[in-house]
């Protein structure tokens, strides 16, 4: 019976080094650190709060957020950048020609240049929560960042 539980539990040990492991990295930005990495991935400062706003109402400035949508589609990290057409699960695709998951990390260049390809085609009005939150609003105020 020891021996039982010593095999179990190097299994569950080594499960859980594996999934730890190949766990994702996720940040909860704040809001000048948000600000800084958009400058540094080259968003116009002019529209900065608004970028500020749209990442805080759409992932709460988590890398990691993603949500599934009423028509099966999810939206992943920071810009929520939605599977139906940007990005395709488990495989590179959709117009981004990448990797959904890969919107998930900590690292932003990807979602960064996935998220102004969104805008150069739909400005602003691409994000849900851009317009509910954002559009006509005060912005956040980023200038002290």
């Amino acid at each position: 019976m020891a021996l039982r539980w010593s095999k179990a539990s190097a299994f569950l040990l080594t499960l859980s080094v594996i999934l730890l492991l190949t766990q994702t990295q996720s940040k909860l930005l704040t809001r000048c650190q948000l600000a800084k990495e958009l400058l540094r991935h080259d968003f116009p400062r002019s529209y900065l709060s608004n970028w500020v706003c749209l990442v805080e109402a759409e992932s709460g400035r988590s890398t990691s957020k993603s949500m599934q949508l009423p028509n099966q589609s999810v939206s992943y990290g920071l810009f929520q950048i939605n599977s139906k057409n940007w990005c395709r699960k488990g495989r590179r695709g959709g117009i981004c020609n990448i990797k959904c998951e890969e919107f998930l990390n900590d690292e932003i260049s990807d979602d960064s240049r996935c998220a102004m390809q969104i805008f150069n085609r739909h400005g602003f009005q691409a994000w849900p929560g851009w317009m509910s939150k954002c559009r006509g609003r005060t912005l956040p105020d980023v200038s002290r960042c």
